[in-house]
């Protein structure tokens, strides 16, 4: 047993094939490697190691996710007037603010998860925001963001050594504990190869509409906070030495016109 060491193993978990001897080192397992259980249908195997079954597993996966495309595209939300008038209303009001909005089919999880909607009265997007803290593996969800509030006073509640929530500021404690000229705010860019992945850097001065000015969004933004004199991955664009800067205008049409077309075949 890979949890206690003391008694021979009688169980493997599917997840992340630890061996366990009994229901309670099960149980501290998935509750120290925080696993679910569930074995991974996307895991990668070679071809040394792939054998008949992992064929009709893949196969039986690909099958579901054909019914559930299939399904989502028959649901009588796709084709409702009052669904398709609310996300032309959106898209239109963000591109007269200059953003590129894109909406994704039914049955995609941005698509259900998304929340934002806009105020005629007061001209004002109210969005659903996500904020990523890569350093401490941590994500929060934010509904109705007012599009006039800043970065900083959206962070606030959140690294803010004073008036962040004393349970929040222990988790984002890396965060809390740095000062806040080492916090660096970034937003993917969207529509890039997987081995080109590169961000934005906002400003958390300004507004959270200033900074999605001449962007990409699909659904929602979704916010990484970074720490400076943390190492991480993420490539900003035009600090790389490598690339210029983002060329907005570009990116914009040439992705409208691929997710068009998918959009298209998915309907």
């Amino acid at each position: 047993c890979e949890t206690c060491s003391k008694k021979e193993a009688k169980y493997r978990c599917p997840r992340c094939m630890k061996y366990s001897c009994s229901l309670l080192c099960v149980k501290k397992h998935k509750l120290a490697l925080s696993c679910n259980g569930v074995r991974d249908k996307t895991a990668f195997i070679s071809v040394n190691e792939f054998t008949d079954l992992n064929l009709l597993s893949d196969y039986r996966f690909l099958e579901d996710v054909g019914r559930t495309a299939d399904a989502a595209a028959r649901h009588c939300i796709v084709h409702s007037p009052a669904t398709k008038r609310l996300l032309y209303c959106l898209r239109n009001k963000a591109r007269g603010c200059n953003i590129e909005l894109k909406t994704l089919p039914v049955g995609f999880t941005k698509r259900r998860e998304n929340s934002t909607t806009f105020n005629s009265m007061e001209n004002k997007f109210y969005w659903h925001l996500k904020l990523v803290f890569p350093h401490c593996h941590a994500e929060y969800t934010l509904k109705g963001v007012p599009d006039d509030k800043t970065l900083a006073d959206i962070l606030k509640p959140y690294i803010d050594p004073v008036e962040s929530d004393p349970v929040v500021c222990q988790r984002l404690k890396v965060y809390t504990a740095s000062p806040q000229s080492d916090v660096r705010i970034l937003m993917k860019i969207e529509n890039r190869s997987r081995n080109s992945v590169r961000y934005n850097e906002l400003d958390a001065s300004r507004s959270l509409l200033d900074n999605l000015k001449g962007k990409v969004i699909i659904e929602y933004p979704t916010l990484f906070v970074v720490l400076k004199t943390l190492k991480n991955n993420m490539v900003v664009l035009g600090q790389d030495g490598s690339e210029p800067a983002e060329n907005s205008d570009s990116e914009s049409s040439s992705l409208s016109s691929v997710e068009e077309g998918e959009i298209r075949d998915s309907s």
